[in-house]
């Protein structure tokens, strides 16, 4: 997701600037503020360009990372590349003559099967995307549905699923989940840019968008046009997913309907069957319509109760009158094959690579899930990890001589070491064993770098919902 960020930053110096002006501080830059249908829009280029929207979108692609795009041009060598070319691209973009690279095509295996198509664009195109929507999104902003959360300032999933529950809370026990087909990549262009042009009337900026819609796409080195879509991975596309729903939001909104979106991921909600399923009709005749040109998922969409579906991972639980929010089962499912994976007992890395790889996921994993009730669940997931790490730390000692010797060392008598050394005992049987719980303690794996992640799960779970 896109954050708005502070850029008043103490310290930051002139090498972090595509135009540097020989100072050493840096400039506040913060988004353009520029209102609806205002004569403002008149200088949309002039804030478009200027040297502190551009410093600011350079330090946020630095901030975002990513992979290189067809050119192979990593961050840091953007810089000195924009420093130099940077006036000739800016008279290319205000004659509306800029013409983006394609993007390189990249395919991301989907949690539930297939796959996510991405688009990486070069370097220096992300940049001049992001100063575009970094003027853009004030524009755009108050056009947007309160109930849409994705990709937008000061909102975020967290705040999508609590109104989902309270939503719950007021009667409206039942669902209807949409699941767009390909969304980001069937976006049609024409459609979208009839929205833009409600809003945006300087004609280098319209040229300017519609050069980064129709940029093409390379795949197995071959560069093919983009007639639709808004390929996922640039700056820019998250801002134009947002504009172009919004028209299903204002149709949702214009029936009464309490639904909340995130991004192309939908739910509406309703207080009975009958009224869920013929809602759903509606919506699958709006959306395929020649107003929005989309594809339904029929596979995946589905009308049921928020207590079962997924939404943004999670779903609701009710008991003894308490509404209360959890994650969906498959994502605890998730969770276990990617520990699974990181702990694996022949990955032959050194344990304390494992333990650093394990804490950054279980870090983000506990971050996005830590709004939802799972205490037992990370209590269990705790003792689960540990065994799993005592496993991989017994499989490192491979030979007999190897487990006669640690053990010693960590304080078991040397008949005692000796019998538990030639065991023939699997690995994952001996992990749950006393002799490694009483000799690689939770104290121990603790200084070896494991987190505790039932602990970093309480002080999430308290800070969220204070």
């Amino acid at each position: 997701m896109q954050k708005t960020e502070a850029i008043n930053e103490k310290g930051c110096r002139c090498e972090d600037r595509v135009e540097p002006d020989g100072r050493t501080g840096v400039q506040s830059a913060t988004v353009a503020e520029v209102k609806v249908g205002d004569s403002v829009n008149a200088n949309l280029m002039d804030k478009l360009l200027s040297k502190e929207n551009l410093n600011k979108a350079y330090r946020q692609v630095k901030r975002n990372g990513g992979a290189p795009g067809i050119d192979k041009m990593t961050v840091e060598e953007a810089l000195p590349y924009l420093r130099e070319h940077g006036e000739e691209i800016k008279e290319k973009i205000r004659k509306g003559l800029y013409h983006p690279q394609a993007v390189r095509r990249v395919e991301i295996d989907k949690p539930d099967g297939g796959v996510r198509l991405l688009g990486v664009p070069t370097v220096v195109d992300r940049v001049f995307q992001q100063a575009l929507a970094q003027v853009l999104t004030p524009i755009f902003e108050p056009t947007f549905s309160d109930s849409s959360y994705g990709f937008r300032p000061g909102r975020d999933a967290h705040q999508a699923i609590e109104k989902a529950k309270g939503f719950y809370e007021h009667g409206y026990t039942y669902v209807v989940d949409l699941d767009l087909a390909k969304y980001f990549d069937t976006v049609n262009h024409e459609i979208l840019m009839d929205m833009v042009m409600t809003y945006i009337k300087e004609r280098p900026i319209i040229r300017l968008i519609r050069a980064f819609l129709k940029s093409g796409v390379m795949i197995g080195g071959l560069i093919s046009p983009t007639e639709q879509g808004t390929p996922q991975g640039g700056p820019i596309s998250p801002l134009l997913s947002n504009v172009y729903l919004t028209r299903f939001d204002k149709w949702l909104e214009e029936r009464g309907h309490k639904f909340v979106r995130y991004a192309d991921d939908c739910n509406i909600y309703l207080k009975s069957q009958r009224a869920a399923e013929r809602v759903m009709e509606h919506c699958v005749e709006f959306l395929e319509g020649n107003k929005m040109r989309l594809t339904v998922n029929r596979n995946k969409s589905e009308v049921g109760s928020p207590l079962k579906l997924k939404f943004l991972g999670f779903s609701l639980y009710k008991v003894k009158g308490k509404v209360g929010i959890r994650p969906h089962g498959k994502s605890k499912e998730r969770f276990k094959k990617k520990v699974r994976q990181i702990t694996k007992r022949n990955r032959g890395f050194a344990f304390d690579a494992i333990v650093l790889e394990l804490k950054r996921y279980t870090d983000g994993w506990i971050n996005y899930y830590g709004i939802a009730d799972m205490k037992a669940f990370m209590e269990n997931a705790n003792q689960w990890i540990r065994r799993r790490l005592r496993m991989y730390i017994w499989k490192q000692w491979k030979k007999v001589s190897a487990r006669f010797r640690n053990l010693q060392k960590l304080g078991v008598p040397k008949e005692q070491a000796w019998q538990w050394a030639n065991t023939r005992k699997g690995y994952w049987h001996i992990a749950d064993c006393w002799i490694l719980s009483t000799t690689i303690t939770n104290k121990r794996l603790v200084k070896r770098g494991y987190a505790d992640i039932a602990k970093r799960y309480e002080v999430v779970h308290i800070h969220v919902n204070c």
